[in-house]
């Protein structure tokens, strides 16, 4: 009986004490599986095709409950807080996610982010932005495409992955004037209408 006493004593006591640790909700919570060395898309990112690898990479992190290290809503603590430390392991972890998920060009150039939100900020800020040349490249490849002896879900593939290229190109275009945002829909409209 006192064997059994100790033992819920000491649930008791762990569970108490590391508290955001063991819920596995919290954005704090490392599991077991979770490694440093661990990449989180099957290709690194080498500078081209960054709306695709950047919506990959999101899934993955979401999927470990870890998007508030990259959108900076798990605020870091002071260095005296309780949490300090458990946020501090869970930012470099996210950081050695995002590290194996680059190439080492292109790691190298981020590799002394303090913060795993400073290397998404910075990868976003360089590959992030719209290109009026891509945009320009993809309306042509729209524009010319053809069904020709493709099946039509293979030209429907193709059609599909351009435009969904193209959108978000237009998602980072930062105007917010009602006609030039009417305009977009009603010239992505014609497009997929005639596709």
């Amino acid at each position: 009986m006192l064997g059994t006493e100790a033992a819920t004593d000491l649930t008791v006591f762990a569970s108490t004490s590391t508290g955001a640790t063991n819920d596995s909700n919290h954005p704090l919570h490392l599991h077991s599986s979770d490694t440093p060395g661990m990449p989180l898309v099957s290709s690194p990112f080498d500078g081209r095709g960054f709306p695709g690898w950047k919506r990959s990479v999101l899934i993955a992190i979401s999927a470990k409950n870890k998007l508030e290290f990259i959108n900076g809503s798990c605020v870091e603590p002071k260095l005296d807080d309780k949490d300090y430390p458990l946020w501090s392991r869970c930012n470099d972890m996210v950081t050695s996610w995002l590290l194996n998920s680059l190439t080492k060009e292109i790691g190298d150039s981020v590799i002394y982010s303090r913060t795993a939100k400073d290397l998404w900020s910075s990868l976003e800020h360089r590959f992030g932005q719209s290109s009026g040349a891509k945009l320009y490249h993809l309306q042509k490849e729209i524009s010319k495409i053809i069904q020709g002896n493709s099946s039509i879900s293979a030209y429907f593939t193709t059609l599909k992955r351009l435009w969904d290229d193209l959108d978000s190109l237009n998602s980072y275009l930062g105007c917010t004037c009602a006609c030039i945002v009417r305009a977009k829909g009603k010239w992505l409209n014609s497009w997929k209408i005639r596709g």
